[in-house]
């Protein structure tokens, strides 16, 4: 299980027997205890609808152990969206592949220590594509009409 900071590009990791609620909240736990979690005026939890953070009962037992938490669930079936899934795919090709492991200590041993190494490294993403950028790709957009649109895409054969 992981948490990630997007600000700080730090990873906040857990190895757990099973997934569920218990394992989720103590993965809150852990990063609220820390600063600047602990004392924020907001934490924002990005969560996909996983069994043990789906719904309002998830969000309520969250805002109740953490009044500072804000959980936001992402689309259904759009998990990707969440940062922390890009995470998770790259440990899935550089830490997990090969499935080589005698036992659960040398996968956790390999978790920890990709994770030491990334947090050590890592630079938040610096996004280029600004809201102005935005506006005037949309501006563009609009110019076209969907005649134009159609013209664009249809296939006149040879004679």
């Amino acid at each position: 299980m992981a948490a990630y900071d997007v600000h700080h590009a730090k990873v906040f990791g857990r190895c757990e027997p099973k997934t569920g609620i218990v394992p989720f909240m103590a993965l809150v736990a852990q990063v609220m205890a820390t600063e600047p979690y602990a004392s924020a005026k907001r934490v924002f939890w990005i969560v996909d609808n996983g069994s043990s953070h789906r719904g309002k009962k998830a969000i309520d037992r969250l805002n109740k152990a953490f009044p500072n938490a804000v959980m936001v669930h992402t689309p259904v079936h759009a998990s990707w969206t969440n940062q922390i899934e890009i995470f998770f795919s790259i440990v899935q090709r550089k830490v997990v592949r090969p499935n080589d492991f005698t036992d659960l200590t040398q996968v956790r041993n390999r978790l920890r220590a990709f994770e030491d190494r990334y947090n050590a490294t890592a630079q938040p993403f610096q996004w280029k594509f600004t809201t102005s950028d935005l506006d005037d790709l949309l501006a563009r957009l609009d110019r076209h009409t969907p005649a134009d649109r159609q013209e664009e895409s249809s296939f006149a054969p040879a004679a």
